[in-house]
């Protein structure tokens, strides 16, 4: 499995991102798996590449947080959770993401 995350320089999320999904990555049993991060600095790249918004998870190159109509962009992304609107995606979230990807219990 192929993780990464996409940010934007400074997100203030990155760190709040990451520490989310190695907890979500540990509580569905693939704690020997890495991810990356890549950071986005051009409008250009992000349409190239399709970013919407930073932090992303790209989960074997898919962003399972996508919406539809969503234009490409150098800017902060806010996520749906069941808590409502967030600058990450929620554990139980990302959890279900990495088991959809190919994880434990797919």
């Amino acid at each position: 499995m192929e993780i990464e995350i996409l940010v934007v320089p400074g997100c203030p999320n990155e760190k709040p991102v990451a520490d989310q999904l190695r907890r979500a990555l540990d509580d569905v049993g693939l704690s020997r798996e890495t991810f990356t991060t890549r950071v986005i600095d051009g409008q250009a790249e992000a349409e190239q590449i399709g970013f919407t918004g930073s932090p992303t998870v790209l989960i074997d190159g898919r962003d399972p947080f996508a919406e539809p109509g969503r234009v490409p962009g150098l800017a902060c992304r806010v996520y749906r959770t069941p808590d409502g609107l967030a600058g990450v995606p929620a554990l139980r979230q990302l959890r279900q993401a990495l088991k959809d990807g190919g994880g434990a219990g797919s």
